[in-house]
């Protein structure tokens, strides 16, 4: 049988009425994190979005526009029935100029708003994690008010040892809810030795957003938010134990899935990745 495509309630089906990288069990939706093709995106922006479309996604996650201004950069998605979801921003573009990241957002027809990356000189300290909660609240506030939702993505050197915990509940607990909701990157949960499942069943209402990515078997992380990009490997060849994580996900009420790959072999593995939540199933 061939491929057919329809649209429904906003999302491209295919033969079986699934959308891509999805299984009978896990229903995503799946998108792509476009940073994935960062350096084709800086050698031919067209040709670079027209690659994710023919990879089947209809979703995206962005960051940055690639020398493009927000109006240019969405023009290119519309013309190619790319929905652009969430995207990364950098703190300090927030910090600068927040009304224009706003507005960009708005622009490029985004539903969240993100930082993946929290300046600080050394290992991240309390200090540091009491001042970007006070940030992030700021920026959530502000993005509410033009109806986006912000979000943090975890980097890894968030879990350095804190009270009972990490510094992450510390993040958790000095932020308000109603405005500041977090993306989980397998990668760096797993990285800095935690327990996807674990964080994500204890704080069920925090988590919107997933990055789905794995790391390399045998490699031992750090807190230090950095390791070799050749260490990202094709979903379900690497450490995560991707039935548990994705089962307690859809249990939570995760919105959105985004495949991130910062491998230089990115472009050969994400079909794999695809192939692999395709089949994926738990008891």
């Amino acid at each position: 049988m061939s491929a057919i495509s329809l649209t429904l309630t906003g999302a491209t089906l295919v033969a079986g009425g699934r959308t891509v990288g999805t299984s009978k069990q896990f229903k995503g939706p799946v998108g792509l994190q476009l940073y994935s093709l960062r350096d084709s995106f800086k050698k031919d922006v067209p040709g670079t979005l027209d690659k994710v479309k023919a990879f089947g996604f209809q979703y995206v996650e962005l960051a940055g526009t690639y020398g493009l201004s927000a109006a240019e950069f969405r023009k290119l998605l519309d013309e190619r029935g790319l929905v652009a979801v969430a995207g990364h921003f950098g703190y300090e573009q927030y910090r600068d100029h927040l009304d224009q990241v706003l507005q960009d957002a708005k622009t490029l027809g985004l539903r969240y708003v993100g930082l993946a990356w929290i300046p600080h000189e050394g290992p991240f300290t309390v200090e540091d994690a009491l001042a970007a909660a006070r940030f992030f609240n700021r920026v959530g506030k502000a993005a509410a008010r033009q109806g986006l939702r912000f979000y943090y993505h975890n980097h890894g050197y968030e879990f350095q040892p804190y009270a009972l915990g990490t510094l992450l509940d510390l993040l958790m607990q000095k932020t308000d809810p109603r405005y500041v909701s977090f993306q989980m990157d397998l990668l760096w949960t797993v990285h800095p030795g935690q327990d996807p499942v674990k964080l994500l069943r204890a704080y069920p209402h925090r988590w919107a957003l997933m990055h789905l990515k794995d790391l390399r078997q045998g490699v031992k992380g750090d807190l230090s938010g950095h390791t070799d990009v050749r260490n990202d490997v094709a979903l379900g060849t690497g450490q995560m134990d991707f039935p548990a994580i994705l089962k307690t996900a859809r249990k939570i009420g995760v919105k959105w899935y985004f495949i991130e790959d910062e491998s230089p072999s990115a472009e050969q593995q994400i079909p794999r990745s695809l192939k692999f939540l395709e089949q994926v199933s738990w008891d």
